[in-house]
């Protein structure tokens, strides 16, 4: 069997705000007699898209360096992404045609899955396939691990997080609800304020936009001090959080996205707060928790089949949306996970 997958790539380096036209599409024949014995070609039908790309499409980035899964993206190389599919042809006699499965695929209508890729079956448990992208595959575990395994958020605590009707951060935000914590998130419209508070069950929230003063902010609705904060944001926000942080406070880093264009200002925090204050700021990937992959997924399907959590998809349509959905997360136009569907199920 011999395919046309059409697949997008970069036609450049891109070291500042991604652009529609840094990218094109291009057209390649995939077919199981080219590939190595015990490969399986799948029809992508729901891709992931998430900020942190970008830095692999830079032309130089440290964070290239230090995990598997942020490697560098040359002009015209196949971008890698989680995403759901099903199997259309199998040199694996543990897949069969029509299986499906979540994994790492590619911004492609078809994906070549070699021995020793990351896929699985995917069971569906009756929830939405697109959630296994979404709340029930990585940004669910980030949220989950970064919330309980790095900031070590109790029952009582108070926990801030930014881009909080994000992919991960409107999920944080409900995980620290349902824990017994109270909980304000930070967006960047008064829509998505509103959401947070009346749909997501937030205490409170605001819009960064509105605020001149982001420490005095932070004083207002934390007047108490934070205990955790969710940064998804890094930069000013950042240095405000820690400003307000009470005495052994946490800080779980899970993006920057103020600082992934280049054009915001790099967060400098006060380490004499850091030091005297004991705050623990620490990065973190989600596959560093693949330990706890199990719990979070007992949680998060118990929190989403009972209704007391609800997942936000943003779902763009076709493989030629893949830019536009792309660009879009960096000028905060995604409400919660932005996800590409690439063929009906």
């Amino acid at each position: 069997m011999e395919l046309t997958n059409r697949i997008i790539v970069t036609r450049n380096y891109i070291d500042g705000a991604p652009k529609e036209s840094d990218f094109e599409v291009r057209s390649r024949v995939v077919s199981l007699s080219r590939e190595p014995a015990g490969s399986v070609i799948v029809r992508s039908l729901y891709v992931s898209i998430d900020p942190y790309q970008l830095t692999r499409m830079k032309s130089d980035s440290s964070s290239q360096s230090y995990s598997s899964l942020a490697t560098g993206i040359a002009p015209g190389e196949e971008v890698d992404c989680y995403g759901v599919g099903k199997v259309v042809a199998s040199g694996d006699p543990e897949f069969e045609e029509g299986d499906l499965v979540g994994g790492l695929l590619s911004w492609g209508e078809y994906c070549v899955l070699k021995p020793g890729a990351m896929f699985r079956k995917l069971d569906p448990m009756g929830f939405p396939l697109s959630h296994h992208v979404g709340a029930l595959a990585f940004s669910g575990l980030t949220a989950y691990a970064g919330l309980f395994e790095v900031g070590k958020a109790k029952k009582g605590e108070k926990v801030f997080v930014s881009a909080a009707s994000g992919s991960v951060g409107h999920l944080v935000g409900q995980f620290a609800k349902l824990h017994g914590c109270y909980v304000v998130g930070s967006a960047g419209s008064k829509a998505k304020v509103e959401l947070m508070k009346e749909k997501l069950g937030f205490d409170d929230a605001f819009n960064y936009k509105d605020e001149t003063d982001l420490k005095a902010t932070l004083k207002k609705y934390f007047p108490e001090g934070i205990d955790v904060y969710f940064d998804n944001v890094g930069g000013e926000m950042l240095e405000a959080a820690v400003d307000n942080m009470n005495a052994f406070g946490r800080v779980a880093v899970c993006g920057v996205i103020s600082e992934y264009t280049g054009k915001g200002r790099k967060a400098a925090p006060d380490m004499m707060d850091v030091i005297f204050r004991r705050i623990t700021i620490r990065g973190f990937l989600a596959a560093d928790f693949m330990c706890v992959f199990p719990e979070f997924m007992s949680a998060a399907c118990e929190h989403l089949g009972s209704g007391k959590m609800v997942s936000l998809e943003d779902i763009s349509i076709g493989l030629d949306s893949i830019p536009s959905a792309f660009v879009g997360l960096f000028a905060g136009g995604n409400l919660g996970k932005k996800i590409v569907q690439m063929a009906a199920e």
